[in-house]
């Protein structure tokens, strides 16, 4: 006997690796655990004859010869873990795009950071040149899309966009992988979310903004769409969310679409584990209390999130400046000498404006080039501090659309940041 088997909760990355499995090694059955996120379930509603699924087989651990374990590294999280871990007789192939060590102690692995496990399994069936139908790729399709956001995470490789692109060209249907990937919400989902809403805080933690909220639920809710939707509502870096069962046992899930923060690092301190963007742990009775758990995430964030490089880094130092009366044309000169796109306007060492070329160009009189830029200086200026995250100037000149943020020590200027440095920090050019 040779099986394919996957983790609990099955989601579609899951289920397509398991399909897939049986594609890459013939004769493999796809053992498909009982309990299944919510989209999967519908999807198999309509398709389940389209693949070779099981749902219950009676196994007998010294029957098996091979085990494909896909997208999971623990035995805990399999539905049958303990029957199988009883398999001494089988070789353990494991596929998975997890990073964090597990438990499962594999004869074979292909273990990588891509974006969704089946791009593993897509791999060596485009290099078996293996017949892939319409239904299979539509199935891979939406297992790459779930995992990958989309294809827009942040750990979504450039293999991820081929596999896509190959699938596409087997058949896939990107409207089903649509409709299948957007699911309705239950009323008693919308309930939890309300409740959520209300009691949840937000934290700066090294310069991200972190919505951390603690909900107690009475019944089975499917959860991972409550955090999904609370993470697009806050538009946060990052959301942790604890959920009290009844049993007073928690289930923390966390969410995070900023690189400096590991959702897997932070629920280590809980033994969960996950992807850098996602990821979940459940904590037993008696272990802690809610309070506790809040504190201990954000102890974790404090201590995990390194808070970036600093303006006092990147800044130009020291700042070409001018004075209020300095005539128009004289700036613009001395912006075009030095390459620079905007100047600090100080009176008595002390900011007075800030001047901006963009703002030169718009002037259409010949004569206002002789009249004094405090004329037409910006008076208001943002500033930000040298101790400030490069991070934080980013958010500044977003939200507010400027594009140079005098750094001030005290109330003397010591430096400038640009959009130029920012984008350069954003793209990894530094």
């Amino acid at each position: 006997m040779q099986l394919a088997v996957t983790h609990k909760g099955v989601d579609f990355d899951a289920l397509s690796s398991i399909v897939a499995a049986t594609l890459v090694y013939p004769g493999m059955v796809a053992l498909c655990p009982k309990s299944l996120q919510p989209n999967v379930q519908h999807f198999l509603a309509l398709h389940k004859t389209a693949f070779k699924l099981v749902r219950e087989l009676q196994i007998e651990p010294a029957a098996v010869r091979r085990l494909a374990i896909c997208d999971c590294n623990q035995w805990k999280l399999l539905e049958d873990g303990a029957i199988l871990k009883e398999c001494s007789q089988a070789e353990i192939d494991l596929w998975d795009h997890h990073e964090q060590q597990g438990d499962i102690v594999p004869t074979w692995s292909c273990v990588e950071p891509v974006g969704a496990t089946i791009t593993l399994l897509l791999r060596v069936i485009q290099e078996r040149k293996i017949a892939v139908n319409p239904h299979e790729a539509t199935l891979f399709l939406l297992g790459l899309y779930e995992d990958t956001g989309q294809l827009t995470f942040d750990r979504t490789t450039s293999e991820d966009l081929r596999s896509a692109a190959f699938l596409l060209d087997q058949g896939g249907d990107l409207k089903l992988v649509v409709d299948f990937l957007h699911v309705a919400y239950s009323e008693e989902q919308k309930k939890v979310l309300y409740r959520l809403m209300r009691g949840a805080r937000q934290y700066q933690v090294n310069g991200r903004r972190v919505g951390i909220g603690i909900v107690r639920v009475e019944q089975h809710v499917k959860l991972a769409a409550v955090v999904q939707l609370y993470a697009r509502i806050i538009d946060a870096d990052a959301v942790f969310v604890v959920f009290e069962n009844s049993s007073g046992s928690f289930f923390i899930i966390g969410r995070s679409k900023e690189p400096g923060i590991d959702v897997r690092v932070i629920l280590q301190d809980f033994d969960g584990g996950g992807h850098p963007g996602a990821g979940s742990a459940l904590v037993p009775e008696g272990a802690a209390n809610a309070a506790a758990i809040r504190e201990q995430i954000l102890t974790a964030l404090y201590r995990e999130s390194g808070a970036g490089p600093l303006v006092s880094e990147m800044m130009s130092s020291p700042v070409t400046s001018i004075t209020a009366d300095t005539p128009l044309h004289e700036a613009e000169s001395l912006m075009e000498e030095k390459g620079i796109r905007g100047l600090v306007v100080e009176e008595d060492g002390q900011l007075a404006g800030v001047v901006v070329l963009w703002d030169l160009k718009k002037l259409t009189l010949h004569k206002q080039q002789n009249h004094p830029v405090k004329a037409f200086m910006q008076r208001n200026v943002l500033t930000i501090a040298p101790d400030a995250t490069v991070r934080e100037a980013a958010h500044l000149m977003v939200h507010k659309n400027i594009g140079h943020l005098p750094v001030v020590a005290g109330r003397k200027v010591v430096g400038i940041i640009t959009r130029t440095d920012v984008v350069k920090y954003l793209y990894g050019m530094i």
